[in-house]
């Protein structure tokens, strides 16, 4: 009886062992809390488990997705997962493959298939592929598996994005940041499937970008920051790093240099660009609206067709931010004939006009874009002359301002944005003026008056930015808040895993 007893014992103990490693392998698709909310998820009940032994095979021309890929896995599970070309669809392994014959998708959807031997990505666009990388991503454990396998819950999740620009903005000019900053940020909005990186490169505080034809920009104007600290600029070699870095992430840079206003760091370095030829003193502090360029003199002209000139020639993406904004010394009789003559040297060095709502009351020329952050009556004269809009309402999505009175850094002239009312906004509906079918998409900007750390950066734009990444591509039908935070919650655990120095919302039920 003792040895039966005994055996009863072991039986049950190993049951319970067997049940309880089964509950805890993924079975549930529907459950993983993915970030942005993807168009439909289906779940099919079983687990794909990745192991030393799975192969990722790539049609031509994503090789440098799948190695991206591989890297990930690798960096997660410890394993070193293989990397093939192949020309065919395989029955094992991970497939990335490009097809047309799904319209629905678009140009940046994806249908991500798990079953219990194969995984495949297939896309119209390496965009689309890249996007559903990124989704594959989110299934897998937070931190690297001890087992050298990841289990991965099956289903098919077919996902499309509501707009086609999805953004955040850097301001470098105010405090200056370097490359590898600029490449954690960009890893940041890849995550979560944004794919525009606005840069401010230039301001009254400091230029940051290397133009040779005026080199003093960024020897001594980019030589200081806000509170009288050393500033610094990119090469031109390491700006094309950077631009380089973010289009094997699906990401486009987009270039501002701000005028005709903000432009103090121009006019201390080149004394001709003033109205009275004199050079004005570095600035340093954080006031707004004081200066402009010398709109009546032909050299502001010949200095600002070199600037884009040498960006245009850098920058392959179709844009070239101008600015505009603030301009509160600018005689609206001058800001006007500027404007007009500044769109006319991007558009002829092959570039797309964008600039802050300011800009519409010139005649916008074709294509521009203008970005809607606080003047809706501005925007509605772009949208008049049939500009599309970029969603940026400081009220909502800026990410300089604080979370609440206690918040370490940022400011709070346009308000507090604690991360519910950041979330909780649509687009197509947050201005009646500005409908739909006007709309380009979301950016959400950063402001670095208050910042000037990586650290800094981290704490306000955490946990904000997955929000503003699930507004730019998820349907407002799909999302709501008291579904959102539990989603989100379940994503401190990967801020931490990837040393995010994010603000702890008391809103979001965080996971311990």
């Amino acid at each position: 009886m003792k040895i039966k007893s005994g055996l009863i014992v072991v039986v049950l103990t190993l049951l319970m062992v067997q049940i309880s490693c089964t509950t805890e392998t993924p079975t549930d698709l529907t459950k993983t809390s993915f970030i942005p909310q993807p168009v439909s998820v289906i779940a099919t009940g079983n687990s794909f488990v990745v192991k030393s032994s799975t192969v990722i095979y790539v049609e031509d021309g994503l090789q440098e997705y799948g190695q991206y890929l591989a890297a990930e896995l690798n960096k997660i599970s410890g394993l070193t997962i293989e990397v093939n070309s192949t020309d065919k669809v395989t029955g094992k392994g991970i497939l990335l493959s490009l097809s047309d014959k799904d319209p629905e998708l678009g140009e940046e959807g994806y249908q991500l298939t798990i079953d219990k031997k194969h995984i495949s990505i297939t896309a119209k666009n390496m965009a689309g592929c890249f996007n559903g990388i990124q989704t594959l991503l989110q299934t897998l454990p937070i931190n690297a598996s001890t087992d050298e396998q990841l289990i991965i819950a099956t289903g098919v999740i077919r996902d499309f994005p509501e707009y086609a620009y999805r953004g955040a903005m850097l301001d470098v000019a105010r405090h200056f940041f370097g490359v590898e900053d600029v490449k954690r940020y960009i890893d940041f909005l890849a995550a979560y499937k944004m794919n525009v990186l606005h840069l401010h490169l230039s301001d009254d505080q400091g230029w940051r970008i290397e133009i040779k034809s005026w080199p003093n920009l960024t020897t001594y104007g980019g030589s200081k920051q806000v509170g009288g600290g050393e500033g610094g600029f990119y090469t031109q070699e390491q700006y094309k790093d950077i631009v380089k870095y973010a289009m094997d992430r699906n990401i486009t840079i987009i270039p501002e240099i701000d005028m005709p206003g903000h432009t103090n760091a121009a006019l201390a370095s080149y004394a001709e660009l003033n109205c009275d030829g004199k050079a004005t003193e570095l600035y340093t502090g954080t006031e707004v609206g004081f200066s402009t360029f010398c709109t009546d003199k032909e050299i502001t002209y010949k200095f600002i067709d070199d600037v884009v000139r040498e960006l245009a020639e850098l920058t392959p993406g179709p844009y070239i931010h101008i600015g505009g904004d603030e301009s509160h010394v600018t005689a609206i009789e001058d800001y006007i004939p500027f404007i007009n003559r500044v769109q006319e040297i991007v558009v002829s060095h092959g570039k797309k006009v964008i600039g802050w709502d300011e800009i519409a009351n010139a005649d916008l020329v074709e294509n521009a874009t203008v970005q809607f952050w606080a003047d809706i009556k501005n925007t509605a004269l772009g949208i008049e002359q049939d500009a599309k809009v970029i969603m940026s309402p400081a009220a909502r999505a800026y990410f300089d301002m604080q979370y609440d009175s206690t918040s370490v850094f940022g400011l709070h002239w346009a308000g507090y944005i604690e991360v519910d009312h950041g979330y909780s906004w649509d687009p197509a509906t947050l201005v009646p003026e500005i409908t739909k079918e006007n709309i380009l998409g979301i950016e959400a900007p950063l402001w670095s008056e208050t910042v000037s750390k990586m650290d800094d950066i981290e704490y306000l734009v955490f946990p904000r930015l997955p929000g503003y990444a699930e507004i730019g591509w998820t349907a407002p039908a799909l999302r709501t808040w008291d579904e959102y935070k539990l989603r989100l919650a379940n994503h401190g655990k990967r801020f931490e895993a990837m040393d995010i120095d994010y603000y702890r919302s008391t809103l979001v039920p965080w996971q311990e």
